[in-house]
């Protein structure tokens, strides 16, 4: 990478160099392969094919990263210097064919509807999204006789877990109600993951699957409105936090960069037709512990705590209200140990948003 500057986001770039500088992740599996990575301008995505542009050329590996995305204006935009450095792009829609010329050696797809509302308003473009969009990388991977796959899946692929059970591992399931709108999400992640369960047995796909918890980082576009981002905002701009819910809610978190080289683990080293958690568990807390937690950590932002509860609370497409300690103990089993704790994710996260948000310019 030498001294050019790839991204104006200072955290950013520090982000990537560390992923690059892993050596957790063996790169030497990566030498002269292609990598294909779907959903490339979403936020664990981008992350994705930037980090590995930058691996090939800091460490030499002839690698060709391959960005499948729908937008190429949006794409030109995001990716800018790392298009002149080898990062392809490749314009095409999941719901149909996938289609590329030359070799693919590896999968990482991410490709999926991630917004909380869209959930609840087109639950059938969610659902089919999954479903189809999955199937039609299954068979883009047999095609291409890939030597690795990875879906990313989420936490909410376990439902509502028992309050008595709430430390979960992957053979780990409860309750998911298939006829509510906001399931469609999690009930099409399940859905997907056995659709890839049943390629690894049938077809002897090497395919796996990485459950991740809730992931953020520097790098977050302006329009996310996530709980960790309305956080964030109200910190800098010196509003009150405002939940929408009693904030008993509590499940762990992951930041983008160690969710980024466990993906990568995962891909390299996982075993075919497993789901491998990816999580800081040291991040467990409830929503409102997070919002007081940040309140406290800077007292100069003047936020307070405010709760509003609409009368028609599942309108706004929030997960059912659970508590979820994600274990990641098969993952680190691997090699791999997240780096970030919640303190950290946000404090790199707000700086980031100070960097290159034009809000905050």
């Amino acid at each position: 990478m030498g001294s050019k500057v790839w991204c104006e986001d200072e955290i950013l770039r520090q982000d990537l160099e560390e992923i690059v500088a892993s050596d957790v992740i063996d790169w030497e599996k990566l030498r002269g392969k292609t990598v294909l990575v779907t959903g490339a301008t979403g936020l664990i995505g981008s992350i994705l094919a930037r980090g590995l542009v930058c691996a090939g050329k800091r460490r030499g590996l002839n690698l060709h990263v391959l960005a499948a995305v729908r937008n190429r204006a949006k794409a030109e935009r995001m990716f800018g210097p790392f298009l002149e450095e080898g990062l392809e792009l490749l314009i095409c829609d999941i719901l149909s064919p996938i289609e590329a010329p030359g070799a693919v050696d590896y999968i990482v797809h991410g490709a999926s509807v991630t917004t909380s509302k869209d959930f609840v308003d087109h639950p059938v473009e969610t659902i089919l999204t999954a479903l189809k969009g999955t199937e039609n990388l299954l068979e883009f991977a047999r095609a291409k006789h890939v030597q690795g796959m990875v879906y990313l899946s989420s936490m909410e692929a376990y439902g509502v877990v028992d309050a008595e059970h709430y430390n979960v591992r992957e053979a780990d399931y409860g309750y998911i109600d298939p006829l509510q709108p906001r399931s469609s999400y999690s009930e099409s992640k399940r859905m997907a993951e056995g659709l890839c369960g049943a390629y690894a047995h049938e077809y002897h796909l090497p395919v796996k699957i990485a459950r991740l918890a809730q992931t953020f980082g520097a790098g977050i576009p302006e329009s996310e409105n996530r709980v960790f981002a309305q956080f964030a905002r109200s910190i800098l701009t010196g509003q009150d936090i405002v939940l929408h819910t009693d904030g008993s809610k509590a499940h762990c978190y992951c930041y983008t960069a160690d969710a980024a080289r466990g993906i990568l683990k995962v891909l390299l080293d996982g075993k075919a037709g497993e789901a491998y958690n990816v999580s800081n568990e040291e991040t467990f807390s409830t929503i409102r512990e997070m919002a007081e937690m940040l309140i406290a950590e800077y007292p100069e932002s003047g936020s307070g705590l405010v709760f509003d509860i609409p009368e028609d609370v599942g309108s706004l497409g929030y997960a059912p209200t659970s508590r979820m300690l994600v274990n990641a103990e098969k993952l680190r089993a691997l090699g791999w140990r997240p780096e970030a704790d919640l303190r950290e994710m946000f404090r790199r996260l707000l700086a980031s948003m100070k960097q290159s948000w034009k809000e905050f310019a």
